[in-house]
């Protein structure tokens, strides 16, 4: 890669323009790819190197002699300190890289900038953690994730990490396969779909059996009783489930309602829906809500739902592409879907949710466990004993209780079923990258 931007934010005008190179390594492979700008088409980025199976032996090289080298022989101080600086920077050119973001996949600005905050956030928090590892004994103190993660390469050179700690590979499903299947790879983590997941796992356990992490794909329910807070309950689950144009793994594109307030919240959920239309609009707009696609193969596939929805099920309102120009999808509600309708059972990873409505307790828990997916889940209700005992019934990794997903660094995140194996995030995350050795001693020899 041979660019990075260089921006000035302003509600008005931005500027881009090139600098020197921040990664020093040519790909073998001499495949390139292009990235362009959903709004309107434009070329972001040309020359974007895709990695050979050569350059990822080189990376894992890299990174087993950073592990068993300098790296090793850093104190718990010197790697918090590092990871500490990293975080500083991130947060330092948060804006900038969040512009990458917007200018290669559409992304709303302030979408982009909490993303990049949390990065940071992710970063403090495990460098808490190099000195807090103990087992039986305390470790000893001396000797004894699109286009704007490229730039943090950068970062990680500036701040002092050992080379081969971080290495950031780009490339097609090809890396990501040589990746999961490479012999001296001992942990992978994977975020994305749950097709693609199975294939890291299969290829993971044909090689060395190297341990997995899967955040993968979901269809998550969202449950709404005739006790809960009506504004509260709306506020959340129209922004939850349209949050980033509903290309979101957490976004509740199920919702359950109850059948005493569905009429009013159906009504009022419409409503909500046909104004975030006029939140639609260009990336940079601190007013956008909504945003574009990523690309316009995803636009073509979340278009292809539509129509096939509209044919099986009862349309309340969107539907369509939203303007003349860019990948635009207006948010979209389907009403009273069949169990095998495409648009219920299929994740679609765009701005359009189903509507379905329940009597009891028991069938809102089976609606929502009826998937083979099960990452997220909300209930809406002023009772929380009756939340605590619906939430241990929910198949899913993650049960938000009159709010939408919270995040954390501190808190495990991940999902149950065919959304995931293992956690991220916590000292449960952190546990998944360690390897628990068991030293017995006979002290009367």
């Amino acid at each position: 890669m041979d660019f990075v931007g260089k921006t000035s934010l302003s509600t008005e005008k931005v500027m881009w323009s090139t600098q020197a190179p921040f990664v020093n390594v040519d790909a073998t492979s001499g495949d390139t790819l292009s990235i362009y700008n959903p709004h309107d088409e434009s070329q972001v980025a040309d020359g974007i190197q895709v990695a050979s199976h050569e350059d990822v032996d080189k990376a894992v090289s890299a990174a087993r002699a950073a592990f068993k080298g300098e790296w090793c022989q850093w104190t718990p101080q010197q790697r918090s300190d590092a990871m500490l600086k990293f975080a500083g920077r991130t947060d330092k050119h948060a804006e900038e890289l969040a512009l990458w973001e917007v200018k290669s996949m559409g992304q709303p600005i302030n979408v982009a900038k909490f993303v990049y905050a949390l990065f940071g956030k992710v970063f403090r928090y495990y460098a808490g953690w190099t000195d807090k590892l103990p087992g039986e004994a305390w470790i000893e103190d001396e000797q004894g994730i699109p286009i704007g993660t490229l730039q943090l390469g950068q970062f990680v050179k500036e701040v002092g990490f050992p080379p081969g700690v971080i290495s950031i590979i780009t490339g097609d499903g090809k890396v990501g396969a040589a990746l999961a299947s490479h012999i001296d790879i001992n942990k992978i983590s994977f975020t994305g779909s749950a097709f693609a997941g199975k294939k890291v796992q299969e290829l993971a356990a044909k090689s060395n059996l190297k341990r997995v992490t899967l955040e993968l794909g979901s269809k998550s329910p969202s449950l709404i009783f005739p006790d809960a807070n009506f504004v509260n309950a709306l506020q959340h689950y129209s922004q939850n489930s349209l949050f980033n144009s509903g290309q979101a793994c957490i976004a509740a594109s199920r919702t359950f309602v109850h059948e005493d307030i569905a009429e009013k919240f159906i009504q009022e959920l419409k409503t909500r829906f046909e104004q975030f239309a006029h939140a639609m609009g260009q990336p940079m707009d601190l007013n956008t809500f909504l945003g574009l696609l990523a690309d316009g193969k995803q636009f073509e596939r979340v278009m292809s739902f539509l129509d096939i929805g509209k044919e099986e099920v009862e349309l309340l309102t969107g539907g369509a592409r939203y303007g003349d120009n860019g990948w635009y999808v207006h948010p979209t509600i389907f009403l009273n879907p069949k169990d095998d309708a495409g648009i219920y059972r299929g994740e679609i990873f765009g701005p359009v949710l189903t509507i379905r409505t329940f009597k009891t307790k028991e069938e809102a828990i089976k609606l929502a466990n009826d998937t083979s997916l099960g990452l997220s889940s909300c209930i809406f209700t002023a009772s929380i004993p009756q939340a605590l005992r619906i939430a241990k019934h929910l198949d899913a990794g993650n049960v938000n209780i009159n709010t939408s997903q919270v995040f954390g660094p501190n808190v495990p995140f991940g999902g149950s079923k065919q959304s995931g194996i293992g956690r991220e995030g916590g000292r449960l995350g952190l546990m998944n990258y360690v390897e628990a050795k068991t030293i017995s001693i006979n002290m009367n020899a």
